[in-house]
């Protein structure tokens, strides 16, 4: 169910980031956020999050993201905002 702040983070999170459990360690974060989404690895290396819940909980999810202490290395993410779209469920691995 969607809150009326909720937001959704998309991520593109570029560097060492397939491969090495960053997909598995970002659900896990987002989950203890509260969070719903997924994270995808895609063709060229990076790996896609997209999270949806409360701005404040994104922005903790986007800090980590970039905090360094995730699995592999990360070089850049490119975050975009945007409101909430669908609901999504639970916070997969694709």
């Amino acid at each position: 169910m969607l809150g009326e702040s909720d937001v959704r983070l998309t991520a593109w999170v570029h560097g060492h980031v397939q491969g090495v459990g960053f997909r598995w360690w970002t659900r896990s974060r987002a989950l203890e956020l509260g969070l719903t989404g997924f994270a995808a690895n895609k063709p060229d290396g990076r790996v896609q999050v997209v999270a949806q819940g409360p701005r404040d909980a994104c922005e903790k999810l986007l800090d980590l993201l970039e905090g360094g202490k995730t699995p592999g290395h990360v070089d850049t993410v490119v975050a975009d905002w945007s409101a909430a779209a669908d609901a999504l469920s639970g916070f997969t691995e694709r």
